[in-house]
């Protein structure tokens, strides 16, 4: 298995035997690992049929729903964690997305691409839309419709209410401390509600 650089990260921060959600959760490889190396109760959501048939070859339990239908199958704290990586920034509706990751889970982990690395500044003051490793699409077929930096995400926990734990920016897989909005492609965060 080869998980990506904030897949790593994420399973630093999974306890042992936790019950995990995660959204948009692709091939399921990283529900996999977390169910094998950590004892975890693992189930994945994910739209795309691929990702589904992907998630069921490795045995881990998916359910196949848009995201945006929101998480009304589950109940109060279902789950000790909460993942949804790189796939906020595909949100129409994020608010009551992160309502509901914060009803449903304990805590949550998630990961997007940070708008305000500096060779996406640098794109845009060329009059170009950024297209980068973290955002590998043109801007006509790009599936992210939300653009946001380290410190935009901060502000919307503060205005949810929820206490950002961890926060991470992450340059080729490598966490950045010195001026991380402007040199980490990758931001990933880790929170719980008040």
């Amino acid at each position: 298995m080869s998980l990506r650089p904030d897949q790593l990260y994420v399973t630093q921060w999974v306890p042992q035997g936790s019950r995990v959600l995660d959204l948009g959760c692709g091939d399921g490889e990283l529900l996999a690992w977390l169910r094998d190396h950590k004892g975890c109760t693992v189930l994945g959501v994910d739209g795309d049929d691929a990702a589904v048939l992907g998630t069921l070859s490795r045995g881990v339990d998916v359910i196949q729903q848009d995201l945006e239908a929101g998480l009304s199958l589950f109940e109060d704290n279902a789950f000790d964690v909460v993942l949804q990586l790189e796939t906020l920034q595909q949100m129409q509706r994020v608010e009551p997305m992160l309502a509901e990751i914060a009803r449903v889970g304990r805590e949550a982990i998630l990961s997007f691409p940070n708008f305000g690395y500096w060779p996406h500044r640098w794109q845009l003051i060329c009059g170009r839309m950024p297209v980068s490793e973290t955002l590998p699409y043109q801007w006509y077929d790009t599936p992210n419709i939300r653009c946001a930096t380290l410190n935009d995400f901060a502000d919307l926990a503060a205005k949810f209410g929820l206490d950002v734990e961890d926060r991470l920016a992450l340059h080729h897989g490598q966490p950045v401390s010195l001026l991380p909005n402007l040199r980490g492609e990758l931001a990933v965060f880790r929170f719980r509600r008040r």
